[in-house]
């Protein structure tokens, strides 16, 4: 892809609702061989959709216990959107990280673009989270779209560029 090719369209409720129940192509346990986050900031649950070198779909399911919500606000609690953001760049670490030439390097953050956040992540909310590769440079620098969807309304999108380090 290109950063001229247009982002993939929302999906549906209906959609959204297929891939929050479907099985999946990589679990937690997976998941942590593949990103070096853990606990508490590993914030995908399991990865729903892949498509090697294009995108990845996953899943963060936010509950009630999560430690940001003590002081995310006490008596209203709401998702903090730079933890949307990184959750979003945990699927597009997975894409990049598995790329054949990349495989044992690190994605850091490079920059964050056109990022808007739509309607607020509660507790009991599905967070289905989407990047799309849009371009890759010298298999340093990567580019991608991402996209935070509940139940088939959009919550955050934007684009996030990460440096790929040894």
């Amino acid at each position: 892809m290109s950063s001229d090719v247009s982002p993939p369209p929302l999906l549906s409720a209906e959609a959204a609702a297929q891939l929050a129940t479907a099985p999946p192509v990589f679990t937690t346990e997976q998941i942590l061989e593949i990103l070096p986050h853990r606990y508490p900031f590993l914030l995908v649950d399991r990865v729903v959709e892949y498509q090697p070198g294009q995108r990845a779909v996953g899943l963060k399911n936010v509950t009630f216990n999560e430690p940001f919500f003590q002081g995310h606000f006490p008596n209203r609690p709401i998702m903090p959107g730079v933890l949307i953001v990184e959750a979003m760049a945990q699927i597009g670490g997975i894409v990049l990280t598995k790329l054949p030439d990349v495989a044992g390097r690190l994605a850091l953050f490079a920059g964050i673009d056109g990022v808007r956040f739509r309607r607020p992540v509660l507790p009991g909310d599905q967070l289905l989270l989407s990047a799309d590769l849009l371009t890759i440079r010298q298999r340093r620098i990567g580019k991608m779209f991402c996209r935070a969807q509940v139940g088939g309304q959009l919550v955050t999108e934007g684009e996030l560029m990460f440096s790929l380090v040894d």
